[in-house]
Order: C-alpha cells, then sequence, then structure tokens
C-alpha cells in the first residue's frame, strides 16, 4: 500500500486514538468534568441538580462519551482495513476492527493505573467494545440500506 494510501486511511484512527489517550488523563477525569457539566446544567435549567441526581447523569454521560469515542474509532478502524477495496463489507474486517478498538480500550484502562486521579475499569472495557460493535451494525446497515450490498 503506498504510503499515501496508508497515511489517507490509518492517520484518522492513529489522531482518534490520541485524542482518546488525551481523555484518559487528569484533566478529564471526574473531578474535572463534574463542574463544567454543572454548569452547563445550571445554564440550561437555571438551577444545579441535588446531588445524587448529578452523580447519576455525570456517570451516564461519562460512559456516553466512552461508547462514542469507541463507536467512531471502530468505524475510522473499520475503513482503515477496508482501504481502497472495492467490496464494502466483509466481517472478518468487521471483527479486526471491534477487536482493535478493545485492545486500544484495555490499554486505555491500564494507561488510567499511571494516571493518580483516574482508576481502571473492566466494564469501562465492554463499553468501548459495545460501541465499536455498534459502530459496525450502523456501518452494515447502511450499506443495506443505501448500497443494497
Amino acid at each position: 500500500m503506498p504510503v499515501r494510501s496508508l497515511l489517507r486511511f490509518w492517520l484518522p484512527p492513529l489522531l482518534w486514538t490520541g485524542v482518546i489517550f488525551t481523555a484518559s488523563t487528569d484533566f478529564f477525569s471526574g473531578a474535572h468534568t463534574g463542574p463544567w457539566l454543572t454548569e452547563l446544567i445550571r445554564w440550561i435549567t437555571g438551577h444545579a441538580l441535588p446531588s445524587r441526581e448529578f452523580g447519576t447523569l455525570h456517570l451516564l454521560v461519562r460512559k456516553a462519551g466512552h461508547l462514542t469515542e469507541y463507536g467512531v474509532l471502530g468505524a475510522l478502524l473499520f475503513r482503515a482495513i477496508r482501504g481502497d477495496r472495492e467490496e464494502r463489507w466483509s466481517w472478518n474486517w468487521a471483527l479486526i476492527a471491534v477487536l482493535a478498538a478493545a485492545a486500544i480500550g484495555a490499554s486505555d484502562e491500564w494507561h488510567q493505573t499511571l494516571v493518580p486521579s483516574r482508576g481502571p475499569s473492566p466494564w469501562d472495557v465492554v463499553i468501548d467494545t459495545a460501541g465499536a460493535s455498534l459502530a459496525q451494525v450502523i456501518i452494515r446497515t447502511a450499506q443495506v440500506l443505501f448500497f443494497k450490498t
């Protein structure tokens, strides 16, 4: 594969992986995302949520972030693996994309063991893998519905 094609297909997932690893630093810990979410809620509703409700919402927002981050990564990995082939779909490409995203998710959780304000969670790897899997379902569904393949 020519260098230009390698960059075209593999640079996006590599850069996105960098974004994911940046999001697992102290700057994006719960202690830092909580205050901006509090202010956003206050701006939208005019008041703060009670502590219990806020904690639940904060957790859901953070887990939705995992699902979304890894959904994007799963789609980018599928695109990179497929490259410029004529064929639109392969279960192997989808599986490799999901497994690669899961491995990145696991390494991201390991990375969080090195950040004092963060902690690893096997459940986050499950959510990450679900996000990458969901991306494969969306890709395939779009291909079937819009490209009849």
